[in-house]
């Protein structure tokens, strides 16, 4: 349930994250580049790839844990 939090966590905070940067270089009038946006999408990637691989996740993290 953890990992399936955090990986949620991670896809709204990149969201959040990018909507703002959108909305800002929008008010100051700049224009949107490609590069900081698709900087600020790889924790959504990461966490669509925790979210897929949640299950193998949780049990490495329980095996690594339990030493």
């Amino acid at each position: 349930m953890l990992v399936r939090f955090t990986a949620v966590a991670l896809i709204g905070w990149t969201i959040t994250e990018l909507a703002l940067y959108v909305v800002v270089r929008q008010h100051n009038g700049q224009p949107i580049e490609l590069l900081p946006c698709l900087i600020r999408c790889l924790p959504l990637l990461a966490g669509l790839a925790m979210l897929v691989k949640a299950t193998a996740i949780a049990r490495w993290l329980a095996e690594k844990l339990d030493l």
